[in-house]
């Protein structure tokens, strides 16, 4: 957050307010630079609204219009994925023929879907007969 009108004389103080301001964010009063305090998460809050003001630091007058802006926390792959349902149990008569459908699995993930493909979820068997193969996206 910086000014046009900052001329580096220290005549210029940052004020930040909004959500998160001052707990999660924090903004240097004299130079303007915004911090994070703390780790950010995704799942906990995807974005922040926030409003940042500069002001004359000895009158308190408001130098430009106050500047509203979002931060918007980007997802990491810190979510497994968690089988819904779990213990599966299945049964298949003998004799059934080659492909027919024993179970359907069903995972989600906490991730973002809308960001970098960390909540794509792929099946594969680990263990298992040779008689049985999984379709791994669906």
């Amino acid at each position: 957050l910086h000014s046009d009108l900052d001329t580096g004389d220290g005549s210029i103080e940052y004020v930040l307010t909004g959500e998160g301001a001052g707990t999660v964010f924090t903004v240097d009063v004299n130079t303007g630079d915004l911090h994070a305090m703390r780790r950010l998460d995704r799942e906990a809050k995807a974005h922040y609204t926030l409003r940042a003001q500069a002001l004359h630091k000895h009158t308190g007058q408001l130098l430009e219009p106050e500047s509203a802006f979002t931060i918007r926390v980007l997802d990491i792959n810190d979510n497994e994925p968690k089988f819904q349902g779990e213990p599966y149990q299945a049964t298949i008569p003998e004799m059934s023929a080659i492909g027919t459908s024993v179970i359907q699995l069903k995972a989600t993930d906490a991730d973002d879907p809308t960001y970098g493909g960390n909540a794509v979820v792929a099946y594969s068997l680990v263990q298992g007969q040779p008689q049985f193969s999984i379709e791994a996206r669906t």
